[in-house]
């Protein structure tokens, strides 16, 4: 149930992003180019440290708040370019937060909250995609720094990051008890002089780059490991659900706004001499998804609510991310049927929510690694994979 509480960051999460209309997004769209204002803009907000402690310069409040700013953002039509630009500060920063030394809560969250820094996750790599064990980036300890090379790929933000949250292996798998042992997270400086960043071109959410990383004996200080070493397989997963609630809560977002202009839409085409929304064909599957969008909405809540709470909520993370990624394409695949021809024109923007609601039903984890979790930790079924 959204409070009144929630009401209110939402109301001003809205009202902030109507700085930022259909003409800034569109620009971002074809330009590309990081929106640096919007995030200063959020930033000054202070909405980027909606989930940081008070302690660091954040708001000390949860996940569920978290979702209501990034829902209301996308929902703004700011879509998944203006969701991506503060993503990772409002959420991917609990490494830090929960395994992190004071030293480093004290040095990296404040800027971080106060946008004076940008950071990367780079976790995923070419030739291991989902099974992060099996990654090979490796970080091997020589006195007081670690020296690392391997690749990442599909590293958003990386063109602009001052830093970046990097997973690699500080034991190799050959000798470790677990697959899951010896990981390590480091939050360091995306140093260029190390590191080349190499843009991938894709197609849609071009404000915000994606990109590959080939990193060649990069020196990380001793004091850039977050935890323990070998334990960043734990700390990735910790970050795993909240990660799970905010994009749905995205995907919801974009969906809403989908629905809304398309609603409007239906009520000013007129053809045949009555406006097309006094059409069952029509009203049906705007009628339908909005019962798929406020149904995906519930479990989104219902799952932040549970980790808020201190809770297990693996099953309602992954549930709500499966439900709200299809609500919210479908939503937007309906918006461009309403508008017939016109959906497939730039001006009215349906086109660009439908390319960019298609990124969610892949990232952070498709539909079929969600079903086969559920099938086998809640139906005890056998792992299939």
């Amino acid at each position: 149930m959204v409070t009144p509480e929630l009401q209110e960051i939402r109301d001003s999460v809205l009202r902030l992003c109507t700085k930022f209309d259909d003409n800034y997004w569109s620009k971002r769209d074809k330009e590309g180019g990081f929106p640096q204002d919007f995030y200063q803009e959020v930033g000054a907000g202070g909405w980027l440290g909606t989930a940081v402690p008070e302690e660091f310069g954040g708001a000390g409040l949860g996940i569920t708040e978290a979702a209501i700013v990034l829902q209301a953002i996308a929902e703004s039509g700011g879509a998944m370019q203006a969701c991506s630009a503060v993503h990772l500060n409002i959420f991917g920063l609990n490494p830090v937060s929960i395994h992190g030394s004071h030293e480093q809560k004290m040095r990296i969250l404040p800027p971080m909250v106060r946008a004076e820094l940008k950071a990367c996750f780079a976790i995923t790599e070419p030739e291991t995609g989902l099974d992060t064990t099996k990654l090979q980036t490796s970080a091997i300890r020589e006195g007081d720094h670690y020296l690392v090379n391997g690749s990442k790929v599909w590293i958003s933000t990386a063109q602009v990051a001052d830093n970046m949250m990097l997973l690699a292996r500080t034991t190799p798998i050959e000798n470790v008890k677990k697959p899951t042992d010896g990981l390590s997270m480091f939050f360091t400086k995306l140093d260029r002089q190390f590191i080349e960043v190499r843009e991938i071109e894709k197609m849609g959410r071009r404000a915000i780059d994606s990109n590959m990383l080939f990193i060649n004996n990069l020196k990380v200080p001793a004091t850039d490991l977050v935890g323990e070493e070998g334990k960043g397989f734990k700390y990735l997963l910790a970050g795993i659900n909240p990660e799970r609630i905010l994009v749905a809560a995205e995907a919801i977002g974009i969906g809403r706004v989908a629905l809304k202009r398309a609603t409007q839409y239906a009520k000013e085409r007129v053809v045949f001499g009555r406006p097309i929304g006094m059409n069952q064909g029509i009203q049906h599957p705007l009628a339908r998804s909005w019962a798929e969008l406020e149904a995906a909405n519930l479990m989104m809540l219902r799952a932040a609510e549970l980790y808020d709470a201190g809770k297990e909520c693996g099953p309602e993370a992954n549930a709500a991310k499966l439900l709200a990624a299809e609500a919210g394409f479908t939503a937007c695949e309906t918006a461009m049927q309403t508008h017939g021809g016109f959906g497939y024109s730039k001006e009215y923007q349906i086109e660009r929510y439908f390319r960019e609601a298609a990124l969610l039903k892949l990232v952070p984890v498709t539909a079929q690694m969600i079903l086969c979790n559920i099938a086998e930790k809640v139906l005890g079924l056998p792992k299939s994979y």
